[in-house]
């Protein structure tokens, strides 16, 4: 039953996509503009359906900072709307000719900009990604088949009723947008597998999720979110810029995937600069877990010590693993075994440091005296993201529009033959 449930999605999902690929770009437009209309006039039916939500979380021992990014209310739903319109101002990549040739045979080439198709995502508790990632499959000319957590199907139920109605009131199709509503697990393992309906399969969520994704699929997977992200204090640092970055990146919100999980501190600027970060982070009840010199710095007995499976995951939560190191080598090494290939910080006045950590750190992005926390597609002058590529093909970094396309060479001839 539940094959013939996924494969029927599929079904509609590629016919919805046979003519989401003709639309222009004001008819995507349009619809845009609609759905952040009926969003805002459905904000009461949206928050009340949140809140079944963020109950049944609770009733399940959910934690704080994961129900935050769980819950809406006006201001959120109204900031989700937002996000539309700067969608809308979006030059569409859609049609975009790449480039061209002419044969010594008389062959004219094309190479163009077009969708990628039916793009399956699956996600887990932040039902903004429900309405992010549909606006930027519509305005590419995709179709999204949307599998978000169990923790959330009420709010994205709601979410996606009303963007298909927004869709069939634009004259569009509505089925451009499918939330899947089953959650059985087994629904999301054949979404994996369902290659006859599904181009592209993007996941967004925690390690679990990730690896799942990537060991079941045989859809092709882009690997998106994961983030164990590391900001190194060089010894050359600004003591005062280099707490306001760790502090930032750690606590302003934990929960997401460019958030710092891991500090590393070179040890000629070590017991000047811990002292102050410890305090600063005490703010927010981070709890340390550091290496022996760092407790032997610090000397304070609620620091636990930092175990090999500490300096790998990411927590999305208010901890942070803590590392004194001897050179900026040593940092580089450090960051590229255990780090995800998120985002990683250098901070330093050293102008060859800075250009070794950049040069030889392997990540998507990679900052010198700022914040992890910008790895973000809006921050990127991308608008909406659909999600952070941590891999490096097709995509790498925030995922805007022009990542959600591919290419396809047209060629016009008159008659020639080979």
């Amino acid at each position: 039953m539940n094959l013939e449930y996924i494969t029927d999605i599929g079904k509609r999902a590629k016919a919805a996509q046979s003519v989401a690929a003709t639309l222009t770009s004001k008819q995507k437009n349009d619809a845009l503009v609609n759905i952040g209309k009926l969003l805002r006039e459905n904000t009461d039916k949206i928050i009340k359906a949140n809140k079944l939500d963020t109950e049944n979380a609770v009733k399940n021992g959910i934690s704080e900072v994961m129900i935050d990014r769980l819950m809406l209310n006006e201001a959120r739903v109204n900031s989700i709307a937002d996000a539309l319109n700067t969608v809308v101002e979006l030059a569409d990549p859609v049609g975009e000719i790449e480039g061209g040739q002419m044969t010594p045979g008389g062959l004219e080439i094309i190479k163009k900009r077009v969708p990628l198709g039916v793009i399956g995502i699956i996600f887990e508790s932040r039902p903004n990604v429900t309405v992010d990632a549909a606006a930027l499959c519509i305005k590419s000319s995709n179709v999204a088949i949307l599998r978000g957590g169990k923790e959330a199907i009420n709010s994205n139920k709601a979410l996606a009723d009303v963007m298909r109605e927004a869709l069939k009131q634009s004259g569009l199709p509505e089925d451009m947008v499918i939330l899947i509503e089953n959650t059985d697990r087994e629904i999301a393992t054949q979404m994996m597998k369902l290659n006859d309906y599904i181009d592209v399969l993007i996941p967004r969520g925690g390690a679990g999720l990730i690896k799942s994704c990537v060991q079941n699929a045989t859809v092709p997977v882009i690997e998106t979110g994961t983030g164990n992200c590391h900001v190194y204090v060089d010894a050359s640092a600004d003591i005062d810029m280099a707490v306001n970055i760790l502090n930032n990146a750690k606590t302003s919100r934990p929960s997401v995937c460019n958030a710092c999980e891991s500090l590393l501190v070179h040890n000629d600027i070590a017991k000047e600069f811990l002292p102050l970060a410890k305090k600063k982070l005490d703010e927010h009840n981070v709890v340390w877990l550091g290496c022996e010199r760092t407790k032997a710095i610090l000397c304070d007995d609620e620091i636990l010590t930092a175990t090999e499976a500490d300096y790998k995951t990411e927590f999305l939560d208010y901890k942070i693993s803590v590392k004194v190191v001897d050179s900026t080598e040593e940092a580089i090494e450090h960051i590229n075994r255990y780090s995800t290939g998120h985002s990683e910080c250098i901070v330093t006045n050293n102008f060859q440091n800075a250009n070794l950590f950049t040069q030889r750190v392997d990540s998507a992005a990679v900052y010198v005296n700022a914040s992890t926390r910008f790895t973000d597609g809006g921050e990127f002058m991308l608008g909406a993201e659909i999600g952070i590529s941590t891999q490096k093909l097709h995509a790498r970094g925030p995922m805007g529009l022009r990542e959600l396309t591919t290419t396809k060479y047209v060629i016009h001839g008159n008659g020639q033959i080979r």
